[in-house]
């Protein structure tokens, strides 16, 4: 490389190499010297490149990066992300160009899935920005079940790019399973898939820790996934963790891998890593993942500039938020609009519609508070019903979901966390046979009533809610088309709902499958300007 910049501007490189070699060649000398130095100069330079060249060298071995490596690297991308890259060389014909993001409102769950598997066939590039498999959903297709926990869903739009981003942690065994049991299911993502370099991994270890942690608290625990989401997102804030782009130059991953590994040990006596193994196997799998890896920033963003369309698909939801949810117990990521900023890399200017996703009762999977909670004590009743007919079990972890009423004071606390332009809501099939539906309205503590959440989870708890009631329906609704299909009373429950929370409910779930869904009508301005 030296050499052809030194053919090419051999001026500017012999100055700049004498000015790193120490040499002075504009200082004052005599004509003698001039002469000497016109002589001997070309010589003494070659030699510092030389010295300089291996200087280079020396420091691209101790990061484990060779030049063959490098080019052997390059080459596979190419061949992976140019068709991409290409693929956005005109501007997209699928409506207005911008960003969109789907949220979860509640604790998770509340069906983000569904709607991003429609709106995703009008997407260019679809990502995920935050959590790692800890979220979990599934999406119904032709009676086909496809299970999501680290990919974007909109990856079942075979047009579609799919982007998870640096906001996102990435247990890699489980990325790859994901991946294979897709294809199983016929879905080619080859050619699709980016992941960020700047995304960090999660370990088997961090599981463990995970469990381990857990499992000490005992009856205080978090009710965490065992994921390894939180200890892999406090080795991210420690600094010693590792990021996808460290794979792609081994020595620097194995040395850094190592380092963590040890550390972890020495954190946790109760901890065993069988480092050798480890990897090994990162090894073998070091060259797959590779040619997925590139700088997602700057794909997305010059997609946004060549008129793309960008949907972001949100994991876990507001109310788990580790900054505005019921904190201890939420997850370790910032699942609210702004991981959005921090996770993909785009400015704020750049988002356009933001839909939260809110489910027509409530639900959360682990511990907390749960102020509208109902309590399935036996087969007749409410939280029974919700719970069974709506099959209330993690996608994640196959665990019961905790069921209650539609949360109005939560949901006002999420809409104005998130400035949500619209709402889609979900599972209003599931209210069906119901008499009486209840909408919880408001807080009211020690007498006083309460403007939003309160931050001390003791006087959410000692918190009593007041409600309001509506008649319930008993006809099914899972093959209404039109809101005006729908049984009157059941269009009342909606209308109060965005009454109440003052956004359009512009989508209305009426059944799992991906075409029971009502769309109010596109021709609502429901993106911000």
């Amino acid at each position: 490389m030296f050499r052809g910049l030194l053919k090419k501007h051999s001026q500017t490189a012999l100055v700049a190499a004498s000015a790193m070699s120490g040499f002075g060649l504009a200082g004052a000398v005599s004509s003698g010297q001039q002469q000497e130095t016109k002589c001997q100069a070309p010589h003494t330079i070659a030699e510092q490149l030389e010295e300089l060249t291996g200087k280079v060298a020396a420091i691209q071995k101790t990061l484990g990066i060779t030049l063959e490596e490098q080019k052997s690297s390059d080459a596979k991308k190419e061949k992976y992300i140019k068709p991409l890259l290409q693929s956005r060389s005109t501007a997209s014909s699928k409506k207005t160009s911008g960003i969109d993001v789907v949220l979860g409102a509640q604790w998770g769950d509340e069906g983000k899935g569904k709607l991003v598997d429609i709106l995703s066939q009008e997407y260019d590039v679809c990502a995920r920005v935050a959590g790692g498999s800890n979220a979990g959903h599934t999406i119904v297709v032709d009676g086909k079940k496809y299970k999501f926990h680290l990919l974007p869903s909109g990856v079942l739009n075979r047009e579609a790019t799919c982007i998870i981003g640096n906001g996102v942690v990435i247990h890699i065994p489980s990325f790859l399973n994901e991946l294979d049991n897709l294809e199983g299911m016929g879905v080619q993502y080859k050619g699709r898939v980016l992941i960020s370099d700047r995304a960090h991994m999660v370990f088997d270890f961090h599981q463990v820790v995970d469990g381990m942690k857990e499992d000490k608290l005992g009856r205080n625990k978090i009710g965490t996934t065992k994921k390894g989401i939180g200890p892999a997102y406090a080795s991210k804030i420690s600094r010693n963790g590792i990021r996808i782009g460290d794979l792609q130059n081994w020595e620097y991953f194995e040395s850094r891998f190592r380092t963590l590994a040890e550390q972890s040990m020495h954190a946790y006596p109760g901890l065993t890593i069988d480092i050798e193994e480890q990897l090994a196997y990162y090894k073998s799998i070091a060259d797959r993942v590779d040619v997925m890896t590139t700088d997602t920033i700057q794909y997305t963003n010059d997609a946004f500039a060549n008129g793309q369309r960008i949907l972001v698909e949100g994991a876990n939801a507001t109310m788990l938020d580790i900054d505005f949810g019921t904190y201890p117990y939420v997850t370790s990521s910032n699942p609210s609009i702004g991981s959005v900023l921090t996770g993909l890399g785009v400015s704020p200017t750049k988002l356009k519609g933001i839909y939260g996703t809110v489910k027509a009762y409530c639900t959360r999977v682990g511990e907390g508070p749960f102020p509208t909670e109902l309590i399935p004590d036996g087969p007749q009743s409410i939280g029974y019903h919700l719970g069974t007919v709506g099959a209330e079990y993690g996608t994640t972890t196959g665990r019961q979901r905790r069921c209650g009423w539609l949360d109005i004071p939560q949901m006002q606390y999420s809409c104005l966390i998130n400035g949500f332009s619209a709402i889609n809501l979900t599972k209003l099939d599931v209210l069906t046979g119901l008499d009486e539906i209840k909408l919880g309205v408001s807080y009211k503590h020690q007498g006083k009533y309460l403007k939003s959440m309160p931050a001390c989870l003791k006087s959410l708890s000692e918190s009593e809610v007041e409600y309001e009631i509506l008649p319930g329906w008993k006809e099914d609704i899972s093959k209404c088309k039109t809101f005006e299909e729908l049984p009157e009373n059941a269009q009342n429950y909606v209308l109060r709902v965005q009454e109440l929370l003052g956004v359009p409910i512009r989508w209305v779930g009426v059944g799992p499958n991906r075409l029971e869904q009502i769309d109010r009508g596109e021709e609502w301005d429901t993106s911000r300007d």
